[in-house]
């Protein structure tokens, strides 16, 4: 066998004959959609329904086949469709996770449906000539090997096979509408409109559930795309060939019936079309056809599907099998596995336990071909240009929920197990498939949701209450920069906005200046991406670091979401000299409040960082320093936005607020109840005779210090007017803070002042 195989991606071998439209696309799909449910079950649906009821049900398929279609349609016109089918659209669309999960499912669903067609053609066999489940599993057998050589030969040999089968179907739909309209009769059409009414009949969504399988098959064609000259021209224009033929055929066949036959002679039996006939035995012919011809596109397709899959190297294990045959293109590998999966099911398999299973995967596929066209169009990227134009991103939504609503209406125990099927295979692959070495469209999807959400808070007044932190986090070095990142990613509590900045001083418009601007952009994501931080990584290269900071405080942003934080660390040495980076940064923080940014400084020294990852999570404590202002208010606030993080979340949060000896008490009470008011779970304590020594005395066990703090004469002082450095040097963790906004804690809009006792604390 060397030399006779080859390792492939999408595209198999050249110099084979390649399928048009109507023997790749057409002909697949009007063989499975004209199959058994035609010949056997929709006499028997049209007798226990009524022809209205009949009509209805194939208005409904048929508004699913046309939603797809044209979902189909939109996403095969935007790019070179390569072979795995609905796999290869929607892994393109939806992203691997999606596309490969689906993918498994729709090969097992194929496969598994070989076995139902062969079993099929078996009861016809056994109903012709008579015999037992014997007969029947022996001549079931017998197909699915015969049809197995036809599909291990390859698509040239099965499609001239299924012309055959075509022209059966065609004798045998002839031989039954020349029958019923001989014995056409408008009075008993008018009769048959509508069944009567009887409490033991099959419901609609019962009868539609047995009808539905009948236009599972428009999408076989899709199958074979690997196999065709021009995907992106035969897929939309045999695949609407198809739905727009079959729901002729159907509808016509529907009001035959109905002007042929009493209803209660159809739902007496499934030999409802033999009796109509003109010559009986063509529609036992036309069943075998019927049933051969849809395992065999199965037979096609499912292979296809397996080998696109293993192309991709999504799963491991499934290499072998995205070989193919270097002069015919044909899986045979997968094909071999498809007939060995098909012969298990058909000996050992109980088919009508998985039959309800196995038509939610087509319906799931559909509902993710319609939602792909909606995510593809409501993105709006420019590479999204299909060359058909008459599709419409809500009717592509509409056909998801149609599809989603009718696989409850059938069988909700069966949904669900498909469902999370799927869902299974979405988390597998969400945490084990490698980068992916194409795009898709959930980017363009993102960037809209994105690009609304921004339009819609501009539009909507911006409110106190809905603060939320915007952080412009400065680092420097980055032996300092993972502990300012980790507090920086403490205080946001999952909410906002942190942007880590690295000011670089130099040209930006050099090409040296660009190269170490790269360079620090991939190390600070790196150190980002290592220790799992919710930030953003921006560098700035420009000659006035100084100008630099503040041109970016002001234009950071877009829409409503601009800067309102600036944090940083503390700088060292700060206060023992009027040096110049003492004074750049002093100056810094002034004019960051000035621009009303509020302004976080932290203290992070080693010890301190050593000392709190040795305490237990639910022994750290949260000290807030308290004085009546916006500092204290958004101290406190970020005080709680901490407590919502991991490690934080059992923290506790003591409050200090200073107070003379002889109303501590009192003030602590009212400020308990205030708290509680805005649903603070605090604890508040008074401390009488405040001073710098004092928060040292009282907080130097916290795990985190919250102080309030302002600048004045390009000095950082504390509340009690002196320089911050001299508590500092005896607390743990610090964060100062020092408001450049007016802080709220109220939890919603007031529109009337609340009484002296209870007035908040802003």
């Amino acid at each position: 066998m060397s030399g006779s195989s080859t390792t492939v991606g999408h595209t198999p071998g050249r110099s084979r004959r390649l399928l048009g439209t109507f023997g790749g696309v057409f002909t697949p799909s009007i063989l499975t959609i004209l199959g058994i449910i035609l010949f056997r079950r929709l006499g028997y649906v049209v007798g226990a329904a009524g022809l209205l009821q009949a009509l209805g049900m194939l208005a409904l398929a048929t508004a699913i086949s046309v939603h797809t279609s044209v979902s189909l349609s939109a996403i095969a016109t935007n790019r070179k469709v390569r072979g795995g089918g609905d796999y290869y659209l929607i892994s393109r669309s939806l992203g691997v996770e999606y596309g490969g999960a689906l993918g498994v499912l729709l090969f097992l669903a194929q496969a598994v449906s070989v076995a139902f067609y062969c079993v099929g053609f078996g009861e016809g066999v056994a109903a012709i000539f008579g015999g037992g489940d014997l007969l029947v599993r022996l001549a079931a057998l017998l197909a699915a090997l015969a049809l197995f050589g036809l599909a291990h030969a390859g698509s040239d040999l099965a499609t001239r096979f299924q012309f055959v089968i075509m022209a059966l179907l065609v004798a045998a739909l002839a031989s039954f509408f020349i029958g019923a309209y001989a014995a056409w009769d408008p009075e008993l059409l008018r009769a048959n409109l509508t069944s009567d009414p009887d409490p033991t009949a099959p419901s609609f969504w019962l009868l539609f559930a047995i009808f539905f399988p009948a236009v599972t098959g428009f999408t076989q064609g899709v199958s074979m795309s690997g196999d065709l000259k021009d995907a992106s021209r035969s897929l939309p224009a045999g695949t609407f060939l198809a739905v727009g033929l079959s729901t002729i055929v159907y509808g016509a066949a529907i009001v035959m019936f109905a002007a042929a036959s009493p209803l209660a002679d159809l739902a007496a039996d499934y030999e409802g079309m033999g009796r109509v006939s003109s010559v009986p035995w063509l529609i036992d012919a036309g069943v075998l056809s019927a049933t051969l011809s849809s395992a065999l596109a199965s037979f096609l397709g499912a292979p296809r599907i397996l080998q696109a899959l293993a192309s991709d190297r999504l799963f491991k294990g499934l290499g072998m099998f995205a070989t193919v045959d270097a002069e015919s293109g044909n899986p045979r590998r997968a094909v071999v596995l498809t007939g060995a999966i098909a012969l298990v099911t058909i000996v050992v398999g109980d088919l009508n336990a998985i039959a309800s299973v196995v038509s939610m995967f087509f319906l799931i596929s559909y509902g993710l071909l319609n939602y792909a066209t909606y995510v593809e169009a409501h993105g709006a990227s420019p590479s999204f240009r299909p060359r058909f134009r008459l599709y419409n991103k809500r009717a592509s939504l509409l056909g998801t929920f149609l599809c989603g609503g009718v696989m409850l209406a059938i069988d909700p125990a069966a949904t669900a197990v498909a469902v999370a099927l799927l869902f299974a295979g979405y988390q597998y692959l969400r945490w084990t498939a490698v980068p992916t070495r194409w795009r898709d469209s959930r980017r363009a999807y993102r960037y809209r949701q994105v690009k609304d959400g921004i339009r819609e808070l501009v539009e909507q007044p911006e409110s106190p209450v809905d603060w939320q932190p915007q952080i412009l986090l400065f680092t420097d070095t980055p032996e300092r920069r993972s502990r300012v990142l980790a507090l920086a990613s403490w205080i946001s509590g999952g909410t906002g906005f942190v942007t880590a900045v690295q000011l670089i001083e130099g040209d930006s418009a050099s090409a040296s200046g660009r190269a170490r601007q790269r360079e620090a952009e991939q190390q600070l994501r790196a150190e980002l991406r290592a220790d799992a931080m919710d930030a953003f990584p921006l560098v700035v290269v420009a000659p006035d670091l100084s100008q630099a900071s503040m041109t970016l405080l002001q234009s950071w942003g877009v829409g409503s979401i601009r800067a309102n934080t600036v944090a940083l660390n503390w700088l060292e040495h700060h206060g023992e000299g009027a040096s110049a980076p003492s004074l750049r940064y002093a100056r810094l923080l002034q004019r960051a409040i000035r621009l009303d940014q509020n302004v976080v400084v932290f203290d992070a020294a080693e010890t301190d960082w050593v000392r709190l990852a040795e305490t237990k999570p639910h022994d750290r404590r949260i000290d807030v320093w308290w004085f009546e202002d916006d500092s204290s208010r958004l101290a406190l606030l970020l005080a709680y936005l901490m407590t919502r993080t991991d490690g934080w979340d059992d923290a506790a949060i003591r409050v200090l607020a200073p107070a003379a000896a002889d109303v501590g008490q009192k003030v602590a009470a009212n400020l308990m109840y205030r708290l509680e008011e805005r649903r603070f779970e605090t604890t508040v304590e008074p401390v009488s005779g405040a001073d710098a020594r004092a928060v040292v005395d009282n907080s130097r066990d916290a795990s985190v210090v919250f102080l309030p703090f302002r600048v004045e004469g390009m000095r950082l002082l504390d509340p009690f007017g002196d320089p911050v450095e001299v508590v500092l040097r005896d607390l743990p963790l610090v964060t100062l803070v020092a408001a450049g906004q007016g802080i709220s804690l109220r939890t919603e809009e007031e529109t009337t002042a609340p009484p002296d006792d209870t007035s908040p604390p802003e």
